[in-house]
């Protein structure tokens, strides 16, 4: 059987936030367990790609922790640290931030599904490329690499390189109309939003104005 695997990539630096990202609270859970769990309902196991150094809550003993060789290199970095880590088991992986609480599973599994026959899918939403929403196969690993070695860091380098399928927003929207699992939260008011769309109050924290 076939396995499909999850990678959180959590150790960007949440300037623009102002806290750790991983670390917010979203309701019951932190930002990172909640996108963790959300996946998890999709694909396992769970390898998480954190900074080196970097502070990360007590995560499940299955969960897999690795960390970017270097800092600053942007997802590429750590895409390359999640493949390098995938088990035998796993063909491929979903990779996703660990700031879009309001990902739904269905939208990883129809991923996974137009992934079929292809090193890459990508979803194509807004103008933009979104490389972590999308699902990559084992074998782009030695892409990566490369590209790395060659400090070419931009993602549309990795979409070059390897066999990638670019996929529509028409091609997602019955599984997720508002496209939600695309949102990440990059500022406080990003932050704010998402929690009352959810249904959770905005907690008492000083950056949170």
């Amino acid at each position: 059987m076939i396995s499909h695997a999850g990678i959180v990539l959590c150790g960007g630096r949440s300037s623009r936030m102002g806290h750790p990202k991983a670390l917010l609270p979203f309701g019951p859970e932190l930002m990172l367990e909640r996108v963790m769990r959300l996946i998890g309902e999709a694909v396992q196991p769970i390898i998480v790609v954190a900074a080196p150094g970097q502070e990360l809550p007590p995560l499940p003993a299955e969960v897999t922790i690795v960390r970017d060789r270097r800092e600053g290199r942007g997802p590429l970095e750590g895409l390359a640290a999640g493949l390098a880590a995938l088990p035998a088991a796993a063909s491929s992986a979903y990779a996703t931030s660990c700031d879009v609480p309001l990902l739904r599973p269905a939208f990883v599994r129809r991923m996974i599904e137009l992934h079929a026959g292809h090193e890459i899918a990508v979803p194509f939403a807004g103008g933009f490329y979104h490389p972590l929403a999308a699902v990559y196969s084992k074998t782009v690993l030695p892409h990566a690499e490369r590209l790395l070695a060659e400090n070419r860091l931009r993602p549309v380098f990795l979409f070059e390189a390897a066999d990638t399928r670019v996929i529509a927003e028409e091609e997602l929207r019955d599984v997720d109309p508002e496209l939600a699992s695309l949102r990440n939260l990059n500022q406080p008011e990003d932050y704010q939003t998402a929690l009352a769309e959810a249904g959770f109050p905005r907690p008492s924290l000083p950056f949170a104005r």
